[in-house]
């Protein structure tokens, strides 16, 4: 189904958010909904195919999802919590028990998550250090908020070539 409307950054400012997080934002929403738009339809058995190898849908999926909640978690000033390191260890990982629909649901709470953060966070803050990971490299809070977004972009992409790929492919 196409639509008429611009992508989401052509539609002005996202009510709410600071200034300089407006990237941030229309990335995470575009990015949601085009995984809205790949998904749709997608055959759950095709779920965690790995075509030539290379990750399945499932693991884009569960990916996206988890970026963005350890970047936030990180802005916080947070280490990542053994749940966290958890659902890392099993990204990517067949289980028939989830459904696309299930993942697809997932990103949008944690998109929708993101969008209440960015809202939350003042400017004044941005630049603000915030320790990565075990070995602590050096970020800022816009500096995760930024590659939550960018990464978000990237594996949307990758989605894209492969559900493309897995549906042409498929056998009838």
């Amino acid at each position: 189904m196409k639509t008429n409307k611009p992508e989401v950054w052509l539609r002005g400012k996202v009510e709410g958010v600071p200034n300089l997080l407006q990237p941030a934002a229309h990335a995470l929403l575009q990015s949601c909904e085009e995984v809205e738009k790949y998904m749709k339809d997608f055959p759950e058995e095709l779920l965690w195919e790995k075509p030539a190898g290379r990750a399945s849908v499932g693991f884009h999926l569960q990916h996206l999802t988890g970026v963005i909640d350890r970047m936030l978690t990180y802005a916080k000033a947070e280490k990542l919590s053994e749940n966290q390191f958890q659902y890392l260890k099993n990204e990517g990982k067949p289980d028939q028990e989830i459904s696309p629909a299930f993942l697809v649901k997932n990103f949008q709470e944690k998109v929708n998550e993101a969008i209440d953060f960015l809202k939350d966070t003042p400017e004044k803050i941005l630049t603000e250090y915030r320790p990565v990971g075990r070995k602590e490299l050096p970020s800022t809070v816009i500096g995760l908020l930024f590659h939550a977004a960018e990464h978000s972009q990237r594996h949307v992409g990758q989605l894209l070539v492969t559900v493309s790929f897995l549906m042409e492919n498929r056998e009838i």
